[in-house]
């Protein structure tokens, strides 16, 4: 758990703010000290979102990295791994309406963040973004994060 290792009390484990990250409503902000983004990949004004349908987040800058690439199409809302994908009758892969998306992808995000909801915060150089561990479970096991 990063909290411990970073000498953090229970207390200040739940606060909004703390050595570990920032937290904005269900999402978590880490600092990412390492990261060097090439500003051809930076994208402005960038939504966070789980695809629930729900208000999405905005980020000032977000980049992206890393992940599976799979084919997500209407029948495959979660995505196909490459190896799934060619498995395909050659009539579905063509007809499917498929495009290549990167699945689990490290999002990493700084400048201003806000949403309705909350109170913009403001992070000063790069952030990994977490969402908070209700996704892994039970009820939650469908849900993908694609970018």
């Amino acid at each position: 758990m990063r909290e411990s290792s970073l000498g953090l009390n229970r207390k200040e484990s739940f606060r909004r703010r703390n050595a570990a990250y920032i937290r904005q409503g269900e999402w978590f902000f880490l600092p990412a000290p390492e990261v060097v983004a090439n500003s051809m990949h930076v994208l402005r004004n960038e939504f966070l979102s789980r695809g629930n349908g729900g208000k999405p987040h905005i980020a000032e800058e977000c980049y992206r990295g890393g992940g599976e690439t799979v084919y997500v199409s209407a029948a495959y809302p979660t995505g196909l791994t490459a190896k799934q994908f060619n498995t395909l009758p050659e009539q579905e892969r063509k007809r499917g309406n498929f495009r290549m998306m990167q699945r689990d992808a490290a999002a990493y995000v700084r400048g201003e963040v806000w949403h309705p909801d909350h109170k913009t915060i403001v992070l000063d150089g790069w952030h990994r973004v977490l969402m908070n561990t209700e996704n892994r479970s039970m009820a939650m096991r469908y849900l993908a994060f694609l970018d």
